[in-house]
């Protein structure tokens, strides 16, 4: 029997699972969104600000905001690990995505939350 050795970062499942859950869970967001689209009959803007000052609301949309910066960094880590051969390139690509994505995240917070 040959032992193989296998190499690499080994994220294999855990982030296919993740992304799946995360996929899911963006799903039920819009869902919900389009359910209470439809459920507004043309509130206009009043109707969603009324909505979105609802604490629910909030923490479901920043519980799906981290969801999508989780899915987007998954997905674009992937991409940088997979075509960008010179570790210091990749590295400098990882380090910009986290930045963008956690500014992103902090933008949203300000946006839902009002800070």
């Amino acid at each position: 029997m040959v032992n193989r050795v296998v190499v690499g970062a080994h994220y294999g499942l855990k982030d296919w699972l993740a992304q799946r859950i995360t996929a899911v869970l963006m799903l039920a967001y819009v869902a919900l969104l389009i359910v209470l689209l439809f459920c507004a009959n043309g509130q206009g803007y009043d109707g969603w600000k009324a909505l979105f000052q609802q604490t629910w609301v909030r923490l479901f949309s920043t519980v799906t905001m981290l969801a999508l910066l989780y899915h987007a960094w998954v997905g674009v880590r992937d991409i940088w690990m997979d075509y960008v051969k010179p570790v210091s390139v990749r590295l400098t690509l990882h380090v910009l995505t986290i930045l963008w994505l956690v500014g992103c995240f902090v933008y949203s917070v300000k946006v839902l939350w009002g800070v």
